[in-house]
């Protein structure tokens, strides 16, 4: 579970301090869907930042299982990450000069997983995504959809509790777009992980039971009933 407590954060830009998140309180439960909205620069994606322990608050913590993320050594929040935590980005984020296969063994490497191991899992996570006949393409050989597909499989190949995505249909048409969010809500079910997604896509919002709406660095919570996809 996620507790976010008072979370603050600062920017510096020249003499001006800009306030991207003020004070926010939330609570993550486990095997929650959570979407982040709300318009550019009001501070969705630093708030994903905060839950993944890319970077860390101002003031405030950020708990996960009990474990303040914003207070630990540098080494163990890299190791929570490595272990507990999925992050999928708008632009993929793939090495352009390994294949798709070494792409999600990247993922178990800070793991001191083996590598004939990590070739294992890293076969058997891409062949859940629709991709075991990708395996040997460079991400110049895939479509963006299929690159997508890649940093999913590279996100849960590690078993992690939380999944978090940023924009992740942002860079796909229309079509592609519902396609990956079926694979991604499927596998949020399947393995009960806690999804937290940024999108400034409406039609993706109304999926989810959660939304949180952020403005001016400030939170509202919103209940919803889940639209299913037209």
């Amino acid at each position: 579970m996620y507790k976010l407590t008072g979370v603050t954060k600062n920017y510096t830009r020249g003499k001006e301090t800009v306030e991207a998140l003020r004070g926010v309180d939330l609570t993550i439960e486990d095997g929650d869907q959570l979407v982040i909205q709300g318009p550019t620069g009001g501070g969705k994606s630093t708030l994903l930042q905060m839950i993944g322990g890319l970077d860390r608050p101002s003031a405030g913590s950020v708990e996960l299982d009990g474990v303040d993320l914003a207070s630990i050594s540098e080494a163990r929040l890299t190791r929570v990450r490595a272990e507990k935590i999925g992050i999928i980005f708008q632009s993929f984020n793939l090495i352009p000069t390994l294949t798709a296969q070494e792409n999600v063994e990247t993922a178990l490497v800070p793991l001191g997983v083996k590598p004939a191991e990590r070739r294992a899992k890293a076969a058997e996570a891409l062949d859940s995504v629709g991709l075991g006949d990708r395996l040997s393409h460079a991400p110049s050989e895939l479509s963006g959809g299929q690159q997508q597909r890649v940093a999913i499989a590279r996100a849960l190949v590690k078993n992690p509790k939380v999944l978090l995505a940023d924009e992740p249909t942002g860079n796909l048409d229309e079509g592609t777009r519902d396609d990956i969010m079926a694979l991604l809500e499927g596998l949020w079910r399947e393995h009960g992980l806690t999804f937290v997604m940024v999108t400034h896509d409406s039609s993706i919002a109304r999926r989810a039971p959660r939304l949180a709406t952020i403005r001016k660095g400030r939170i509202t919570l919103t209940e919803q009933q889940p639209q299913p996809a037209l």
